[in-house]
């Protein structure tokens, strides 16, 4: 299983940015999905943002055009910039990640999570 490890999480006001990186480590062979999800208590987890091993990107309605989701495949690790942020963004950000291990294997792996807190 290849492990995700996020970070970049905090507390920043109504408006502002953040970047949240999440980095895949293991004997990787290919990763050919990279996803941010989101979950805050109570509710549901949420699909945020996409982008493919071909560089394809798709996001949830309620961050087009302020989230930018990107990935440097040579430090295997996805990105998320978080721009102009509204309060209803606090959540547990998430990194999952589609990848092929060097042994063969296809697997779907989460990352621990990383606190967002934007306060109004």
């Amino acid at each position: 299983q290849v492990q995700l490890v996020e970070s970049g999480g905090g507390l920043v006001q109504a408006g502002g940015s953040l970047t949240l990186s999440c980095a895949a480590s293991g004997s990787i062979f290919s990763i050919n999905v990279l996803d941010w999800y989101r979950q805050a208590p109570g509710n549901q987890r949420e699909f945020v943002a996409r982008i493919t091993s071909g560089g394809s990107t798709n996001y949830a309605d309620s961050v087009t055009g302020r989230f930018t989701i990107s990935r440097d495949n040579s430090k295997n690790t996805v990105y998320l910039q978080m721009n102009s942020l509204k309060p209803e963004d606090t959540a547990v950000y998430y990194c999952y990640a589609l990848a092929r291990a060097a042994s063969g294997s296809w697997g779907q792996s989460w990352g621990q999570g990383t606190q967002v807190t934007v306060s109004p």
